[in-house]
């Protein structure tokens, strides 16, 4: 290998990884930001927390790294063109394209790699995701016994105390509402002081010196509204809680597993191959009901070998019935119109479903080939517009970077959602953003290889003013 593919290599290497670790660490502030309700105030231990975002950065990968490679790009050959080094290696003799060889087999390794993550690593990094955020968001909230405050996270309790110890199990004035009576009047605690421990199944309170309140009806309660106010003292006392609905438990993964983003392409094209079948089922089942409605599919069709001449009907159908029988003809015709209809309707919205998650599967399934494409696409548009711009570091290099990306983002974000909706078939809604910018790609090349500029302003006046004198000749 050259020395100049060496030295391509190393400008663009460190770049790379500069910028993939820092739109990684990006996206997961975006992440945190999104789910930080979720996250804080429950009680969950640090690896919990890094484990879920360890698993959501490999989701990541797939905005990350097409956008790493597009940046890295640009400033790897913006810094060539600005010190001069691109001129030198194209004096040497060596072309763009040359030039461009170690990095494009570079690329095109980073793309195969991509696609074997996405086809191997991310539907399992998806499952261990989608369970551990499921399990997240759907536990309660910790139990926090907050000074001044009356605590309601504990069903059938209100907990309030007036100021807890510097220790934080030490509690003052302490105020307990137990509103588990089947009569529906609470009955009260008030202690002076107390103190708390917990495990992972109850809370315990050891409460001194107080007073317990209870109301319940009196002795003779028949035709006499009074009720009967029990009050006890005492020194000291245990009350125990039940907090084992606040603790965090793992959920099979395989209730997850059947999920489209969790499967492989092997996986994909079985559930595609299964929901294709369900849906012929469905629509032999439908039309097999909707069948027995016609009276010439289950008496005429069949079992009778008369040969008749078609009857022309002059006048409108209705016409041909005695008029005594029409009225029960246009009934008997209404309640079978309403038949079919309910029959019909009950099997769309199943119909809808059914077309839905076909859809998805595909667009999952083309979605395991465009991160790679995206690769090599991005990459053709960042080498060369690098090389056409000379300017390179974290200016000019990352708006031009951000504005191509976004371009590309928005044009892939709304052709998905295009076929999703039936719009578009999924193989192009999954592809347009590349079939667009493909062209954008091979013009910057070429734009780059002859070192002509982007927008050559004289060669386009010239070709006007050959236009006009055409049209005036």
């Amino acid at each position: 290998m050259k020395k100049i593919h060496l030295l391509l290599l190393k400008a663009f290497i460190r770049p790379f990884f500069v910028t993939f670790f820092i739109v990684m660490f990006i996206l997961l502030m975006l992440f945190l930001f999104k789910y930080v309700d979720d996250l804080i105030g429950k009680g969950f231990e640090w690896y919990v927390i890094l484990e879920l975002m360890y698993y959501a950065s490999a989701a990541n990968v797939s905005m990350a790294l097409p956008l790493s490679i597009l940046l890295s790009s640009i400033m790897t050959f913006g810094t060539l063109g600005e010190n001069y080094e691109l001129v030198a290696i194209k004096s040497a003799g060596v072309s763009l394209q040359k030039a461009m060889t170690p990095l494009f087999v570079l690329i095109i390794f980073l793309a195969i790699g991509s696609f074997l993550f996405s086809d191997y690593m991310l539907p399992k990094a998806n499952l261990k995701y989608g369970s551990l955020l499921w399990d997240i968001t759907n536990k309660k909230l910790s139990f926090l016994i907050k000074p001044g405050v009356f605590n309601n996270s504990i069903p059938g309790y209100s907990i309030r105390v007036d100021k807890k110890g510097d220790d934080g199990v030490s509690l003052y004035d302490v105020m307990i509402y137990d509103h588990t009576s089947t009569s529906g009047v609470p009955k009260i605690i008030l202690a002076r002081e107390g103190t708390m421990s917990s495990n992972d199944q109850y809370l315990f309170l050891k409460l001194k010196d107080g007073v317990r309140y209870e109301e319940s009806g009196g002795r003779n309660s028949y035709g006499n509204p009074r009720q009967e106010l029990t009050r006890m003292r005492f020194k000291e006392t245990d009350q125990k809680f039940d907090i084992s609905s606040f603790n965090m438990n793992r959920t099979d993964e395989q209730f997850f597993r059947n999920n489209t983003a969790m499967l492989n392409l092997k996986g994909l094209t079985k559930k595609g191959d299964s929901l294709n079948r369900d849906l012929d089922s469905l629509n032999k089942f439908a039309a097999l009901n909707v069948s027995s409605y016609y009276k010439q599919n289950n008496y005429t069709k069949g079992y009778s070998k008369v040969k008749t001449a078609p009857k022309p009907i002059k006048s409108t159908l209705l016409a041909t019935i005695p008029e005594a029988d029409r009225l029960a003809s246009v009934q008997a015709a209404m309640d079978m119109a309403t038949s079919v209809k309910q029959v019909t309707s009950s099997r769309i919205s199943e119909y809808e479903d059914k077309i839905k998650n076909i859809t998805k599967v595909e667009l999952e399934y083309q979605r395991k080939f465009t991160l790679a494409a995206s690769c090599l696409l991005l990459f053709f548009i960042g080498a060369p517009l690098g090389a056409i711009i000379r300017k390179g570091g974290l200016g000019l290099p990352v708006v031009m970077a951000i504005i191509f990306f976004l371009i590309y983002h928005i044009i892939a974000t709304v052709s998905e959602k295009s076929a999703t909706t039936g719009s578009l078939r999924p193989f192009f809604g999954m592809w347009l953003a590349i079939f667009v910018l493909s062209p954008l790609g091979a013009f910057l090349t070429y734009k780059a290889t002859v070192d002509s500029v982007l927008f050559d302003l004289d060669y386009f006046k010239q070709l006007t003013a050959k236009i006009l004198r055409k049209k005036e000749s």
